[in-house]
């Protein structure tokens, strides 16, 4: 039973990260790629490390594991963040196809109507 649910979790994984490789092609600029890899890549790693600790002989295996999710948990958001950043100093701009709904722009399209 504890393998079939760790086949069942890193097959999540696996997918999840399909999805963000999908985001990263399809997505318009950078801003929204690195959002769409930053949300997947730390619930797919922790998918894929829960389902191989499912299969880990020993404590000792799923004790690196949790090391192994516990760094890339606090390296992956500041990872993102210092890209982001950097690309936001050296004047990369975002693509206009994306569009943020601010409070102004719901007014205006309610006084329109």
């Amino acid at each position: 039973m504890l393998e079939i649910v760790g086949f069942i979790l890193i097959g999540l994984g696996c997918f999840l990260g399909v999805v963000g490789a999908i985001g990263i092609i399809r997505l318009p600029d950078m801003y929204a790629r690195l959002h769409a890899v930053g949300i997947t890549d730390t619930l797919c790693s922790f998918l894929i490390l829960s389902g191989l600790s499912c299969h880990a002989d020993s404590v000792n295996v799923v004790a690196k594991l949790i090391l192994i999710f516990l760094f890339l948990l606090f390296t992956s958001p500041v990872s993102s963040y210092a890209l982001a950043n950097n690309a936001w100093r050296w004047g990369l701009v975002h693509n206009q196809k994306i569009h943020v709904a601010t409070k102004e722009h719901l007014l205006n399209r309610e006084d329109n109507k």
